[in-house]
């Protein structure tokens, strides 16, 4: 089943402090006080995350090309293209979920992990 922008913002918008703000450019981006933690770019059309550092980005790009990509605008940056045709919802969820709780204040986050103790990060 095809992802789609209103998956995104279903899945982002259900984590604490989670809000929904328009990015450079007016495309849809959500973010956490004070940060940002994923938005849908332009050009080109894909859900950005964080990851945890830029070697969890070359694993993440290297575990399957079709799901995950970059350009040289993200050089330099724990981020990772999404291609949301290539990937499920669950899996989806949890790239959400763990870009968040690198983004979002360690206390909510915490807060989140012991209120969800089993669900993946």
């Amino acid at each position: 089943m095809m992802v789609t922008e209103t998956d995104v913002r279903r899945i982002a918008l259900e984590l604490p402090g989670a809000y929904e703000q328009p990015s450079y450019g007016g495309r849809p981006s959500w973010r956490t006080e004070p940060r940002i933690f994923a938005w849908i770019p332009d050009d080109p059309y894909g859900l950005v995350v964080w990851v945890e550092s830029l070697t969890a980005k070359e694993t993440v790009l290297a575990s399957d090309p079709e799901k995950f990509f970059t350009t040289s605008h993200y050089n330099g940056y724990p981020v990772v293209l999404v291609d949301l045709d290539s990937i499920d919802v669950q899996e989806l969820a949890e790239l959400i979920r763990r870009s968040w709780s690198l983004r979002a204040p360690r206390s909510v986050v915490s807060k989140w992990k012991r209120d969800h103790a089993g669900d993946a990060l």
